[in-house]
């Protein structure tokens, strides 16, 4: 078992992702989705999850030219520990100036120690130099944790909603979006 880093652990390394992280960020992605949403979305979708399938599915996108941003956090004796990927939004099949953060996940030993907020900062900071004005992220209806990890990052509710469909289950979305500059500011500690 993996022993959690305390409060005060070193701020993990933030850098891009490679080719060679994709096994390691099927990880957390994988054992993210476990944790996140056991109880959110159908345990046998979560159940068959496959870290080496979804690994592969990372490779193929990874070579894929386009305009997303893949990147990781590292410990020092860990290795990758969290991933986030952003680029232009996506609406009706297409790409749209605004931002949006695609993923954000942290393995669920990590959670609380400032890898979440690590990489939360660089997404901020890349979109905003990227020139989008605001970024914006669907998150499930019922996933208050995560809801609250935006809300203290300066994302707010824009009041749209979808279903994401899960094994034929309709699990409900909510947009939030922030803006890069202006009124919400800097993202806040926490």
């Amino acid at each position: 078992m993996t022993s959690r880093p305390t409060a005060h652990a070193p701020r993990p390394l933030i850098r891009d992702m490679t080719i060679d992280d994709c096994e390691a960020v099927a990880r957390v992605r994988v054992r993210g989705w476990q944790s996140a949403y056991a109880g959110l979305m159908p345990q046998a979708h979560l159940d068959a999850m496959d870290i080496a399938a979804d690994a592969e599915r990372r490779r193929g996108f990874f070579t894929e030219a386009g305009a997303v941003v893949d990147v990781v956090a590292e410990r020092a004796g860990l290795g990758v520990v969290g991933w986030a990927a952003y680029g232009p939004y996506r609406e009706g099949g297409g790409r749209l100036a605004r931002g949006e953060l695609y993923a954000i996940y942290v393995l669920p030993e990590q959670t609380g120690t400032g890898v979440g907020r690590a990489l939360m900062a660089q997404v901020l900071t890349g979109a905003a130099e990227a020139g989008h004005r605001d970024l914006a992220l669907w998150v499930l209806k019922d996933n208050t944790p995560a809801r609250r990890f935006y809300e203290r990052a300066g994302f707010r509710a824009d009041g749209a909603e979808e279903p994401f469909d899960v094994d034929g289950v309709a699990v409900p979305e909510v947009r939030y979006v922030r803006a890069l500059s202006g009124p919400l500011g800097p993202p806040a500690a926490g």
